[in-house]
């Protein structure tokens, strides 16, 4: 078998007992399977729940705190143990553990998303298992990914992962709710995801869990666009994950291997950057951006919106006023407003950058409806 690398999402209720705490048998069986990918030399990062539900007991909480400060306060207390489970587990293998704590922030800063790519490439080439989870004990509601299921699949794209696993306690995606329609059917296999499957899916029917089968289609969908296949399933055993690499776990399956691929730079650029203005663009220009790979010049510009400056990030729209896509500018908005419309001949001496491109076409990237 083709060795891979592969992100595992396991969410809290796939860790934790009938009480909501942290369950060490569970957490075993899943480093049992994780040790089998080890063993036949697969590259494996966990995106790992359950720091909450290792902590809040500790707090001397009767039960999973509901408030913001109660999760913070018992995730603070709980990281720490999880890891040490998590280590502890991990070592009867000879396997070690780096842990990584991320916010939405490390994501849409460009330097601190280049050095999350740095440093878990740097673990996996040293045969160090990165333990990936939210940084729950400081995130606010702008700077949260809503869950890890979404985090499993950014990290996935980052580092240009094969497959998404993403654990639940429910054996795939159904075209109902299997707890209360008994004729429930399972899709065992999804080219891609959609509208439909998102109806069908529900809320998290989890109390210690954040997200439900929508968050998971959600991430998969992600996924799907960055170049991972994914599996939601369950795992149960110790070769469960390889039998899910095989083709034989209990889940569905989604997307296809070998899927349209966005390097570091453009997934940032897609998902990750802020936008601070807008452009407008002509057909001829759509037409060479999106159909013939070119930059973008000022020739094409119908308007200029915002406050930008040289390296902002904006979103470029049609005449319809359609979003295309997103790039990296190379000209002010106040440049771009002198020279809006003007051959690149023109407007030689009107800027002070001496590059003729507003957009180099290594800076851009369309939408994700223009990549399909």
């Amino acid at each position: 078998m083709k060795k891979e690398r592969v992100i595992i999402k396991i969410g809290s209720s796939s860790l934790t007992n009938a009480g909501g705490e942290l369950s060490r048998e569970k957490l075993q069986e899943y480093v049992d399977a994780i040790a089998g990918l080890y063993k036949e030399g697969h590259q494996v990062v966990l995106i790992s729940s359950g720091a909450v539900a290792a902590g809040f007991s500790g707090l001397k909480y009767p039960s999973r705190p509901v408030t913001l400060a109660g999760k913070q306060a018992a995730a603070a207390v709980g990281q720490g143990l999880l890891m040490q489970a998590y280590t502890e587990a991990f070592n009867e293998y000879h396997i070690e553990t780096g842990q990584i704590l991320l916010t939405r922030d490390n994501f849409s800063n460009k330097h601190q998303y280049q050095n999350a790519y740095s440093t878990i490439t740097e673990l996996l080439r040293r045969g160090v298992l990165p333990i990936i989870n939210e940084n729950d004990t400081i995130a606010v509601d702008e700077l949260t990914f809503g869950d890890n299921d979404m985090l499993s699949a950014l990290v996935g794209g980052l580092i240009h992962a094969d497959c998404l696993i993403i654990i639940t306690d429910i054996n795939g995606i159904y075209d109902s709710n299997p707890a209360t329609t008994p004729y429930a059917k399972r899709y065992h296999f999804l080219s891609e995801i959609q509208e439909e499957q998102f109806k069908e899916a529900g809320a998290s029917a989890s109390k210690v869990g954040t997200g439900g089968m929508k968050s998971k289609l959600q991430a998969a969908h992600t996924g799907l666009s960055l170049g991972l296949r994914a599996f939601i399933g369950i795992a149960e055993g110790p070769s469960s994950f390889q039998d899910i690499l095989a083709g034989k776990g209990d889940g569905t399956y989604i997307g296809f291997p070998g899927r349209f691929i966005l390097n570091s730079k453009k997934q940032w650029l897609a998902i990750h950057s802020l936008p601070t203005g807008e452009i407008i663009i002509d057909d001829g220009a759509k037409k060479a951006l999106l159909q013939k790979g070119k930059s973008l010049l000022p020739a094409g510009i119908v308007e200029v919106s915002g406050r930008f400056e040289s390296g902002g990030v904006v979103e470029v729209k049609d005449m319809k006023g359609q979003m295309i896509g997103k790039g990296q500018v190379n000209m002010s908005a106040e440049e771009l407003m002198r020279i809006k419309g003007k051959s690149t001949h023109e407007t030689a001496d009107m800027t002070v950058t001496e590059r003729a491109e507003v957009i180099h076409r290594d800076e851009w990237v369309p939408a994700e409806k223009e990549r399909m």
